[in-house]
This record gives C-alpha cells, structure tokens and sequence, in this order.
C-alpha cells in the first residue's frame, strides 16, 4: 500500500473537501439524529469504502480485508476505535485508512470500530455491542476527543430549542449533522444560463440555527474533558481481565498541530472559512492552541491510568508533517492517514514487538 501524495489528482481534483461517495454514504444516516448511536449504512459499496453487515467499514491486511463482521476465524485482532478521522472519512479507499495501515505496519489484523459522529461514551456502547464478536484482543486504540468537545455544544444547542416555531429550524440543523459532511444533490446536467445564474447569485451560506449565545468554550473543553476520562476509565476496567492494552490518543485538529499551513491546506480552509460545516461550527470557538493543551491535560489527569497521548504534539515527528495531509480541518488523505499509523507504531512500540514476536528461521549448518 503506497499513500497517496499530496501532488496525486484525487487529493487535489475534487471542488469538495470530502469524496462524493463519502457525501452519499454519510447522507444516507443523515436523519439519525446524533445523539442515538450512529450506525452507518450496511452493506455499502463503492470504489471509495465498503462497509459489512454491521455498517462496519473493512481494513485490508495481506491482501485480504476484515472487519467486526468479518474476521476471517482470526483468534486475535487489534481494534482502532473512534470517529469519521478513525473511520478513515477522506481516504481513496479501504485500503488506505489508519486501521489498514496498522495492519500493515504490524503484521497483525486491526478492525475498525468507528462511526461518524460517535462522542466517547457511544465509542464504549459500540464496542459493548459487539464484544462478543471478537475473541482475544490485543491492542485497543482510542483515536477520539473532538466529537464529545462538538456535542458539548450540540447539547446547548438542543436546550435552547423551547420556542416551537424554532423547533423545525433545529430539526433540519440536526439532520445535517455530520463530521464534515458537504451537501451534495443527484448529478445532473445544467444549462449555459443555468451556470450562468450561480455564477452570478450571491453565495448562500449554510442555514444555521439562531441560538443563544453558548457557555464559554474553556466549560465545554472541561465537560467534554471529563466526559472522555471517565469513559476510559470505563474501557479500562471492561478490559482488565484480559491481556488487552488500552491507549487514548486525542485525535488532530488542524488549527491545534499546525503552526504553519502548507499552500494546498490554505487554499482548503479558505473555502471552509466561506462554507463552513455544522461540525466546524460547533468546534469553531475552541481552535485556540491554549484551550487545546488545556482540554488533553484534564482528559490525561481524569483517565489515569489508562495512558493517554496527544497526536496534536506527535504529529509533527512525521517525515512528511509539512507536506498536505488535512482534507478538512479533522480528516486525512492517504498520506495523512499513514503518518497517523507510523506515528502510532512508533509510540506504542508496535513495529518493535512484531519483530520480537517474529519467528527466526532455523540456522543450517553445513
């Protein structure tokens, strides 16, 4: 599997942040809303992913693909929970996601058990779903955070909904909800006059709700914060009869690892700046590089002892951290998704214990 560099036209060609098939598949569960437990469409299949029976995307490891569905009588497997960025939204395809990539540089299956949308508690519900599916567990992976620091403020968003003649105004926000999710319409071919007149129109921006203002974001980053913490601490008592070991890493926000955008991330952001997302909305007061350090240090102190990393800090260890790797201001592209896994690898010793676990041929002698 060779990642995808930022020159390649699939990271570059499209007008849209995202594919079009992830646009359709996450439209498909656009009217689930999000705080019930978000399971994708089953079954689906395109060039760009693929998901079991379940509603699980697969993860491809020595030619071969898995998931929670289906794990091919596999006794072990290694699980990446989280949201659309461990879900592996932007990637070309199946092959190409951060739980695939973890396959190939171990050796060893990893199993996506990820959803769009998911905030740590329903990240522990999916997992409780499908528990029994999975046999011995090696490694559990938590590459979550943003989503419960985005429904802090859905959750407000939701309380102030008493006026009646608002509620279909927040009904329609919350079938809209999704990570980063563009609309997009049946394709169809216009007329001369027809692109004419868009090219003319004044821009419409996105409709979003009018709400009351929300509680500052340092108490949003402190209840999401805690939130995460006792959640851990919750995966790692469910897992402490085992030999599974339990890693949180706080997944990369753009504005928060970055300090320098390189020209083809700018050129991104300008047009979410112009269109944003629902999901860039509701995180859009907590970009600030402080109130990040602030909201990994209390989810490290509120999950102890489960060890717990910021991929916001060790992302810039990446060879190819300059280079375009953001899709949106959460997902990856190929290359993105790569550097997460060799990160990843690295932290954990991943790499290291495979070699260990390698069995040495015997020496003939002659």
């Amino acid at each position: 599997m060779t990642p995808i560099d930022s020159d390649t036209p699939g990271s570059m060609g499209t007008p849209d942040p995202l594919a079009e098939d992830y646009q359709r598949f996450l439209q498909l569960g656009s009217r689930r809303a999000p705080h019930t437990l978000y399971v994708h469409e089953r079954g689906y299949r395109s060039g760009t992913i693929n998901t079991d029976a379940l509603g699980m995307r697969y993860s491809h490891c020595a030619g071969k693909r898995f998931s929670v569905a289906e794990r091919g009588g596999t006794a072990r497997v290694n699980l990446l929970v989280g949201g659309s960025t461990a879900m592996g939204i932007g990637a070309s395809s199946d092959e190409h996601t951060v739980a695939s990539y973890l396959s190939m540089l171990t050796g060893e299956i990893w199993l996506s058990l990820a959803g769009c949308g998911l905030n740590a508690t329903q990240e522990l519900l999916m997992f409780l779903t499908h528990q029994h599916r999975f046999g011995q567990i090696g490694h559990v992976v938590v590459l979550s955070g943003l989503n419960s620091l985005a429904q802090e403020a859905l959750a407000e968003v939701l309380a102030g909904a008493q006026d009646p003649h608002r509620a279909q105004a927040y009904q329609d926000f919350l079938n809209r909800f999704n990570e980063g999710v563009q609309a997009t319409g049946e394709a169809r071919r216009e007329s001369l006059w027809q692109r004419l007149g868009q090219v003319l129109a004044p821009a419409r921006q996105p409709r979003w709700p009018d709400i009351e203002p929300l509680s500052s974001p340092d108490k949003r980053l402190i209840r999401a914060a805690d939130c995460v913490g006792r959640t851990l601490r919750q995966w790692d008592r469910l897992l402490a009869d085992g030999h599974t070991t339990l890693t949180f890493i706080l997944q990369p926000l753009l504005p928060w690892c970055r300090e320098v955008v390189p020209s083809a991330e700018q050129a991104m952001l300008g047009k979410l700046d112009r269109q944003p997302s629902n999901f860039d909305r509701l995180l859009g007061d907590t970009f600030d590089s402080q109130l990040h350090m602030a909201f990994f240090r209390r989810i490290k102190n509120q999950a102890e002892p489960v060890p717990c990393y910021d991929m916001n800090s060790m992302l810039s260890s990446s060879p190819v951290f300059s280079e375009h790797l953001f899709v949106d201001r959460l997902h990856f592209n190929d290359l993105g998704n790569n550097a997460l896994a060799k990160v990843i690898t690295a932290k954990l010793g991943l790499a290291q214990e495979r070699q260990a676990l390698r069995k040495v041929a015997p020496i003939k002698l002659v």
